[in-house]
């Protein structure tokens, strides 16, 4: 246990066990072992007692992470705290994120501060960012996607066009096993492409699907221990070899694609004719150049670039990853789907967003695909802006906050079969489709996931594209597993299935 007193002197008590096995439940625990007394005006959250200087970090593993942060609530309640380098404060269940993102959205809506990451982004972009800037962009964001397209039919089509290309790849394996994981990848990664570079790349571009690879792996890798070990101490390991430097490599390359990219838009760019978010952008420059605190400048649409084409790929093509592997686990569930399909859509034409009104038990599948494949179980983490109260403790300003979504997806005071895939959970008695409150996989508050209606159109168009056109089985001989792998995404370890086209 480390006590921090408003002097900045850091205790450590000579009763604290290190070999780790006898932990008080939390501060006000009765009886526990009388620790030198460090008065404090402010009631922080309990939680375990840590280390001097490293905190939790020995004590949690990457991997996971989520189930541990859950025996945590059930030890210390829905509201606790644990160091990895900085105190994090924990937030559990529907009421609390509700009460923190929601009701006092304003205070919890800055981001703390990763030095991996302001490593890579420098503290630009949309999802890292801050203030001003932060709110500038997040609203150019939104209104230069809305304009081409965003909720609109234009937008549709091009998804539609795009289910049809995948379908495509799919067809060609000839009822083959393999991996569909990078083929999604890819088709996914083509709407937003479409958005923000103007253009799609082929299936078979070596290139692109390099690139994907490497978003992928780094991804993964901002999840392991060796980042988290960099968050702690950053000025060490910048310096050390290891897979922490990967990433790095990794988002040059990256980075450096999305440079071409806006390099290539200046050579023939036309003001009067945007095409895409790096033209829109591009004229926003000289519009904002007497206010640089809104953050419009090249190294900004860099990044700002960066995060619309890895948020738009990674996070849906997760979600259908997973759905594909939910139907080949659960083939009574696909084959109802299918029915569904029939009866709304049949075999003559692709499917639209006018037909999910019509198709609940769909919808529903849909929707349980995106609770139980959970792929951000942590949430993006917050700061509170000023000192808060939430429930009877105090979150002094400046401290992290971590609102798990795993607490809310899997909460068993929410759902009925919380650890069960069950598309009911989202149907009513009459079988007609329900939302849920608990339903939280795009977050809640100001920085809800501003692609969150992109996300849901995608989900849908291609999900039920795929259904309409193949059976989904696993490999003969092989029982569908549903292991994850854990980064900065929670994802299904590789896996593979056979399409049978109908």
């Amino acid at each position: 246990m480390v006590l921090e007193c408003n002097t900045g002197i850091r205790i450590v008590p000579s009763w604290f066990n290190m070999g780790g096995t006898a932990f008080p439940k939390a501060l006000n625990e009765e009886n526990p072992p009388k620790p030198p007394v460090c008065e404090s005006p402010k009631k922080l959250p309990p939680g375990p007692w840590s280390l001097p200087f490293i905190g939790d970090i020995l004590r949690i593993d990457p991997t996971k992470i989520h189930f541990q942060l859950a025996k945590f609530a059930e030890q210390y309640g829905d509201i606790f705290s644990i160091h990895l380098g900085t105190r994090i404060v924990v937030l559990n269940g529907l009421k609390r994120l509700k009460e923190a993102f929601i009701q006092h959205g304003e205070n919890f809506v800055d981001r703390p501060s990763f030095p991996l990451i302001e490593d890579i982004v420098h503290n630009n972009g949309l999802v890292m960012s801050n203030g001003y800037a932060w709110k500038q962009q997040r609203r150019f964001a939104l209104m230069t996607l809305k304009n081409f397209g965003l909720g609109k039919k234009s937008l549709e089509s091009s998804i539609q066009v795009e289910s049809k290309w995948l379908s495509e790849a799919f067809r060609n394996e000839q009822g083959q096993t393999f991996d569909p994981q990078f083929v999604i990848n890819n088709a996914v990664s083509n709407v937003i492409c479409c958005l923000v570079f103007g253009d799609r790349f082929e299936y078979t571009d070596q290139q692109f699907k390099d690139l994907l690879g490497l978003i992928n792996e780094a991804i993964y890798l901002e999840g392991s221990s060796w980042a988290q070990v960099y968050n702690v101490f950053p000025w060490i390991m910048r310096k050390v070899p290891g897979p922490h430097q990967k990433i790095f490599e990794n988002w040059d390359k990256v980075i450096s694609f999305v440079k071409l990219k806006i390099k290539e838009h200046k050579n023939d760019w036309d003001p009067s004719a945007p095409r895409d978010y790096i033209d829109c952008f591009l004229a926003e420059i000289e519009k904002w150049k007497n206010d640089v605190d809104a953050g419009f400048n090249e190294e900004n649409l860099c990044f700002c670039t960066l995060d619309l084409f890895v948020a738009g790929t990674e996070t849906t093509s997760t979600t259908l990853y997973w759905g594909l592997l939910f139907m080949i686990k659960c083939p009574d569930v696909q084959e109802k789907v299918r029915a569904e399909i029939d009866h709304v859509i049949g075999q003559s034409r692709l499917p639209s967003m006018a037909d999910r009104p019509n198709m609940p038990y769909t919808d529903a599948v849909i929707h349980e695909i995106q609770r139980m494949g959970n792929i951000l179980p942590l949430n993006v983490a917050r700061m509170a802006v000023k000192d808060m109260q939430i429930g009877e403790y105090i979150i002094p300003k400046g401290t992290m906050v971590m609102a798990t979504l795993s607490s809310v997806l899997f909460d068993a005071s929410e759902w009925e079969t919380p650890q069960t895939f069950n598309p009911g959970h989202f149907l009513d008695a009459e079988g007609n489709f329900r939302r849920r409150d608990a339903f939280m996989p795009f977050s809640a508050g100001k920085r809800v996931c501003l692609g969150e209606q992109l996300a849901r159109m995608e989900l849908f168009l291609f999900f039920t594209s795929l259904l309409q056109r193949f059976t989904f089985s696993p490999p003969p001989g092989v029982e569908p597993c549903l292991e994850y792998r854990m980064g900065a995404i929670h994802s299904p370890k590789p896996y593979k299935l056979c399409a049978v086209p109908h």
